[in-house]
């Protein structure tokens, strides 16, 4: 502010400059005088003239490049005064305008704009110098422009000084929405924000996520690139490069900055995407090259160029690929175009614009379309000085109106119909006949709340001096050989959302999506996106989900995991599937495998019984102890077998409490029976009298069964009360819950199966010793080996229980309890059997007196010797027993008693030889 209050007193236009602008009135493009004022700055050339000479001065030089459709904006508010002035709306009051052309130059903007300043009827443009500027009333009211935002930007804070209002129909850029920099900014038109976020909308819901921009340095090309940028971030949107070229086309390096972004497109073959901000005749230079490296991709254009025709109908536009852009939309600009059809009857003494459009006209008559449109933009004003005699006069009807662009059209009306709401609000109670009726301050206040009605419809300025309107989704179309700008859909700003009128148009946008513009492939479900190296998150690897994780969108980027106790998903999963329950079934092959075979022990067991029921009084049944030990020992041996039951199907509180405690008690039982028989077969056929005396003591079968069975009753119980076993859900294994027992205490577990082992073994070490029993009555042999087997199965049985897993786990102890049972079933019964169907001849009183005397006579017939050792080195003086027994005559009743050298007396007791037969008696009845 410090500056331009420095600058606004020393700045005056001069009366006597040299060159073109002789003096300030030829700086006016057009004018028209009016009770009130409005100003007009519009770009009509496209860039002022720099003069060659060195050193540089401050002369306003002249432009070239003129821009039709800019020039159609400056018509459009002359015919908005116009209509407005053969109007009732401001009753009688006129409106009178000034319009200056700022050749999209910010110096010559500022410097129209201090044209405004000035007090009104001074007699020289002179801007005064005042603290307060509330009772100023300078030449105009109000200005509508400037075209480009960055001319918008320098001219809004020089009328700010003053709060004259402007109204911009073009300048979109998000900056000047900033009422705190800008507070007498309006316009007609939404900010770039709005535009932005539309386009991130469009790349996004298209599938693109590797794109291109390339915009204009300058103020509105770097804060759109900016804007534009936190947009696409937004909607994961990743800008591959951005290429910025100059302003001015007058700048050295601007061809070789084109080519620079042309060759850079052509690099990056994965970017098909390019978003363009800049003004359009950036976008013909760019156009131009991009055709001549045979460039085809989808190009998106911002509102400056989107409906631009001269664009258009380039030649070989359609080689570019396809362009969509976002434009202003339009109301009925119908009245206007009836205008454009008399413009040549409009005098053209106060309107320089058009005097030189109507002189490039001539300039350019003999040229064909395109050629014609060329022709015009590519004079300058000192050419037309110098051609402009001798040309005949021609006038194209359909040219102005075949490169209207009707968002800015609609804009430039509307802006023009704010300014004379607000004015006729000002002038409800005041003669706005005269100038000084009201300040432009006051015309600001009023300006922010004015409503103006458009198409049935009433607009009004946001709190950010913004009217937002839909933007239109232009799609270039190639119509009979012509580019053809349609509509494609509208946007709505406040929404977010597209709206199609038909499906053919809704069509027409999905298939965009045919087109890829990505960094990476998309992710597929089952698939997530890793990143890589790359700075951008656009740029990753596909990677599957793990195990119990899933996708089911496309480009996710991670993977949901699964409810791991009742879902699982395999590796590449879509989904979650629910897990499916495993234990041991009834219909598992293994598992019938398993019941035939303890179905198959249970009939042997009743065979056994019943073999043994109708052969009660043999001798064999006998020596086994009676039917009352055989009943509990098959009994038992039938409840092992019955427990495997309990170890099939779904596991319940009640199986897995029953099974293992069945289990055991039947196996102690059958163990304790067993262990038995085998003290009574070795108290039967034992000869030494130390083991006959403990053996008798130790031998109480009944207490012996009861006292060995209630330990394992004993220890199951406590198992049972305080870590009883339950049912478990495993969920270990992929994609299944494993229904299991768990044994509750694995402690208690070993404790019953080594009470178990301790029987046994003491059972194993007796019939061990009773192994060598009469040749035809060998029972303490094959309980021996069923022993063997049991111990065997069993320690084998811990290292595969331990590294089992699975539904199979309760199948391994039924093998195991299987193989014991057999092992000791057969052994125990299959001999007895065998001898009781095959060898029925030994299986009389006789066969076995006679078997059991053959052994005694055996037994006795032998003399053990205890507690001697005998010198081997002194030979010469050992004495056999017989030949001192016969040598000596002192033998009393059957007693030998005689003595080696340097030992003790020994005594042997001699058995009468008809004695054997007695013992044989006695050992059958024991048995």
């Amino acid at each position: 502010m410090a500056f331009v209050s420095f600058l606004i007193p020393c700045f005056v236009i001069s009366t006597d400059i040299a060159y073109s602008c002789q003096n300030t009135d030829d700086f006016v493009g057009a004018s028209s005088p009016g009770d009130i004022v409005i100003g007009g700055l519009f770009a009509v050339h496209s860039e002022m003239l720099h003069p060659e000479e060195y050193p540089i001065k401050p002369v306003i030089q002249n432009c070239a490049g003129f821009e039709i459709q800019i020039f159609l904006q400056t018509l459009a508010m002359i015919h908005a005064i116009e209509t407005i002035n053969n109007s009732t709306l401001l009753s009688g009051v006129t409106l009178g305008y000034e319009i200056y052309d700022t050749c999209a130059e910010v110096t010559k903007a500022m410097a129209s704009a201090l044209r405004f300043l000035p007090k009104f009827n001074s007699s020289e443009d002179v801007v005064e110098f005042k603290c307060n500027y509330s009772d100023y009333v300078p030449r105009i009211k109000a200005v509508t422009g400037a075209s480009y935002s960055e001319e918008s930007m320098a001219v809004s804070r020089l009328l700010a000084l003053q709060l004259i209002p402007q109204v911009s129909p073009a300048s979109s850029a998000e900056i000047l929405s900033d009422k705190i920099r800008f507070p007498s900014f309006f316009r007609t038109i939404p900010s770039d924000f709005h535009q932005t976020r539309a386009m991130a909308h469009l790349i996004y819901e298209s599938g693109w996520n590797w794109i291109g921009v390339i915009a204009t340095d300058d103020d509105n090309g770097r804060f759109a690139l900016e804007s534009f940028g936190v947009q696409a971030m937004a909607n994961n949107v990743c800008i591959a490069f951005k290429e910025m070229l100059p302003a001015y086309l007058s700048d050295s390096t601007f061809h070789t900055k084109v080519d620079h972004a042309i060759e850079k497109i052509v690099k990056e073959t994965r970017v098909n995407v390019i978003v363009v901000f800049m003004r359009q005749f950036h976008v013909l230079k760019l156009f131009k090259k991009a055709i001549e490296k045979n460039v085809k991709k989808i190009w998106i254009a911002s509102d400056n160029w989107s409906a631009a025709v001269k664009i258009s109908t380039m030649p070989n536009i359609r080689q570019l690929g396809t362009i969509v852009g976002f434009g202003f939309k339009s109301g009925d600009i119908s009245t206007f175009q009836d205008f454009l059809r008399n413009l040549h009857e409009k005098p053209t003494d106060n309107n320089k614009i058009l005097h030189e459009y109507i002189t490039l006209l001539s300039v350019c008559a003999h040229l064909e379309y395109h050629d014609f449109q060329t022709c015009i933009a590519n004079q300058s004003q000192d050419d037309l000085l110098q051609n402009v005699e001798n040309k005949r006069q021609i006038w194209r009807d359909d040219f102005l109106n075949a490169n209207i662009e009707h968002g800015f059209i609609h804009s430039t009306i509307l802006a023009v119909y704010a300014i004379a709401h607000a004015i006729k609000g000002q002038c409800k109670d005041r003669n706005c006949k005269d100038p000084s009726a009201f300040t432009p301050w006051e015309l600001l206040e009023e300006l922010k709340n004015v409503a103006v009605i458009d198409d049935d419809k009433e607009i009004k300025f946001d709190s950010k001096g913004d009217m937002s309107t839909n933007y239109n989704v232009l799609l270039w179309k190639e119509i009979d050989g012509r580019m053809e700008i349609t509509t494609m859909a509208e946007y709505d700003p406040e929404k977010g959302d597209f709206i199609f009128e038909d499906e053919e148009k809704k069509t027409q946008f999905l298939d965009l999506k045919k087109v890829q513009s990505t960094c990476s492939q998309h992710c597929r479900p089952g698939q997530m996106k890793k990143v890589t190296e790359s700075p951008h998150t656009c740029c990753y690897e596909c990677v599957y989900c793990p195990e119990n994780h899933y996708s089911n969108q496309t480009d996710m980027d991670y993977c949901y995991r699964c409810n791991n106790k009742t879902y699982w998903a395999p590796i590449n999963s879509t989904t979650c599937y629910r897990k499916t329950i495993h234990f041991l079934a009834w219909t598992d092959w293994f598992a019938i495998f398993l019941l035939l075979l303890s179905a198959f022990g249970v009939l042997l067991v009743l065979s056994i019984s019943v073999i043994f029921t109708k052969n009660l009084n043999t001798p064999v049944v006998k020596a086994s102890g009676g039917l009352t030990v055989c009943y509990i020992i098959l009994f038992s041996h039938f409840l092992i077998f019955l427990s495997t039951v309990f170890f099939i199907d779904e596991p319940t509180e009640f199986k897995c409490k029953t099974r293992q405690a069945l289990f055991g008690i039947s196996f102690a039982l059958c163990i304790s029976c067993i262990l038995i028989k085998s003290l009574k077969i070795l108290l039967a056929f034992s000869f030494d009298p130390k083991l006959q005396t403990f053996l008798k003591c130790v031998y109480k079968p009944v207490p012996t069964v009861v006292i060995c069975t209630g330990i394992q009753v004993i220890i199951c119980t406590f198992w049972l009360i305080f870590r009883t076993p339950f049912v478990k859900q495993n969920f270990s294994i992929p994609g299944a819950i494993l229904l299991e027992c768990h044994e509750g205490s694995i402690i208690a577990f070993g404790i019953m199966l080594g009470y178990i082992a301790a029987l046994a073994f003491v059972c194993f070490i007796f019939a061990f010793k009773g192994r060598k029993l009469p040749e035809n009555y060998n029972e303490a042999k094959f309980i021996t080996f069923g022993m063997l087997i049991y111990f065997i199965a069993w320690i084998v049985f811990i290292p595969v229980y331990a590294t089992t897993f699975g539904k199979y786990l309760p199948a391994v102890e039924i093998i195991v309890m299987l193989i014991s049972n057999y092992g000791i079933l057969c052994c125990t019964f299959l001999p007895k059997c065998y001898i009781i169907i095959y060898k029925q001849e030994t299986n009389t009183k006789s066969a076995f007196l006679k078997m059991v005397y053959t052994y005694s006579s055996k037994s006795a017939g032998s003399v053990t010797v205890s507690q001697i050792s005998l010198d081997s080195k002194s030979s010469s003086s050992r004495a056999t027993v017989s030949d001192s027994c016969k040598s000596e005559k002192s033998s009393v009743n059957g007693n030998c008693h005689f003595q080696l050298p340097e030992q003790r007396l020994i005594k042997a007791k001699v058995l009468p030889k008809n004695s054997a037969r007695t013992i044989a008696r006695k050992r059958l009845s024991s048995i």
